[in-house]
């Protein structure tokens, strides 16, 4: 039995920044051997955008590149001159999977599109990543993760109640299109070996977007069907009756609590005698703001004299839906994720041992296993093409001419 999942697996990693990266540092840290290939002169650029460790802006201490790229190999090389090309064309001989998130036209125009590779090697799976898709009228716009979320369909219903339409921070879109490429690719990889031919995937990020996370699939059913369109809502400042977030005495909560689920918080809240009047039950009430602004007298009070964790688990017994929100100091500390060993600790020669966030999944036979932290640039180089047949010297001349 493999020691993991994809164990034996060669993947050619092309990728840069957040989308491509987290798509190869899925099958990397299930056991695939992922060379990421790095361009000369500095390498993926995700190692110069931070936050830095102990706040260093060196290429080396990236957290965001450290936590992208575990388990992987890295080695240099220039694709935009003939020899690079070259090299590249023999490790596609013996990789199984190529990803790649250049725009549609850097690929073709290198002469390393699919169906040059294919030819080199017929079982090849190769996957591209781009905003827009390898077609279509936007295939060549430049985006962004905001324009790609506002694009997405939802961002209209998000924010202040007539104010501009907002979006969260963070790279929600390239985290969800890159998790949507692996497992793609994947299937791709397993109809390949029943078939006995590769075949090329086109990931557009945008139409990850289409219909995914985030509210999408709801609020397209629901036009779908009632012509609707979804709009913002502003969490109890707007005057939901127990439903939305609330402060409570270390920061706050999310409640979901109105309707049929209200009996529930009046439970929580100790049955105070207010809340006996039949009127708390009637049709209509969580959206009256009178009987908002007299539960919330009560309610907030309620809430400041507690902590998270004791709304959370006194709101629990009363069978509420509801939970803290967590800042990442919360997350950390946290004795469930503790418990679950979620938090893995690397060690990294340019940062010592440093906690790193777990798998999103567990698998019981063929769990993730980190057998490296993430590559220094080059580190590989040696390595990687040695076993292609260059030598030292060679490696030397290569270098010289910038080749690698």
């Amino acid at each position: 039995m493999l020691d993991q999942a994809l164990e034996g697996v060669t993947v050619l990693d092309l990728t840069h920044y957040i989308a491509g990266p987290h798509c190869t540092k899925l099958l990397a840290d299930y056991g695939a051997d992922v060379i990421k290939v790095e361009r000369t002169g500095g390498g993926d650029p995700a190692r110069h955008l931070g936050p830095f460790y102990e706040d260093d802006p060196h290429h080396e201490k990236s957290g965001l590149f450290l936590h992208l790229n575990t388990n992987k190999r890295s080695v240099t090389l220039n694709l935009k001159v003939t020899s690079g090309q070259f090299i590249l064309k023999e490790l596609v001989k013996e990789a199984d999977i190529l990803v790649d998130n250049f725009s549609p036209r850097v690929m073709p125009g290198w002469g390393l599109d699919y169906p040059v590779l294919s030819k080199i090697n017929p079982m090849l799976v190769m996957t591209s990543i781009s905003n827009f898709g390898q077609t279509g009228p936007y295939r060549d716009y430049k985006a962004s993760e905001l324009v790609l979320f506002g694009m997405g369909g939802e961002m209209h219903s998000i924010g202040m109640e007539g104010r501009e339409p907002l979006k969260q921070g963070g790279n929600v879109v390239q985290y969800e299109a890159g998790a949507v490429a692996a497992g793609v690719t994947m299937a791709a990889f397993l109809a390949a070996d029943r078939d006995g031919q590769g075949q090329y995937i086109d990931i557009p990020i945008l139409e990850t977007q289409l219909g995914g996370v985030d509210r999408r699939h709801a609020a397209l059913l629901a036009y779908q069907y009632s012509g609707q369109i979804s709009t913002q809502q502003a969490g109890w400042l707007s005057g939901a009756l127990a439903s939305g977030t609330f402060p409570c005495q270390d920061g706050y909560v999310e409640i979901a609590g109105g309707g049929p689920l209200f009996p529930r918080v009046i439970k929580m809240l100790g049955a105070p005698a207010f809340l006996n009047d039949p009127k708390w039950l009637e049709p209509g009430t969580g959206s009256n703001p009178e009987m908002v602004e007299e539960f919330n007298t009560f309610f907030l009070p309620w809430l400041l004299e507690r902590t998270m964790q004791q709304v959370w688990e006194v709101g629990q017994r009363a069978r509420v839906l509801c939970g803290p929100l967590y800042n990442t100091a919360d997350l950390l500390k946290d004795p469930h994720f503790t418990g679950r060993d979620f938090w893995s600790g690397i060690e990294h020669p340019f940062t010592g041992s440093i906690d790193y966030p777990g798998p999103p999944f567990r698998m019981s036979e063929t769990p993730r296993q980190i057998r490296r932290s993430a590559p220094l640039l080059g580190e590989h180089n040696e390595e990687v093409y040695g076993h292609i047949g260059y030598s030292k010297d060679d490696l030397v001349r290569l270098r010289e001419r910038d080749v690698i």
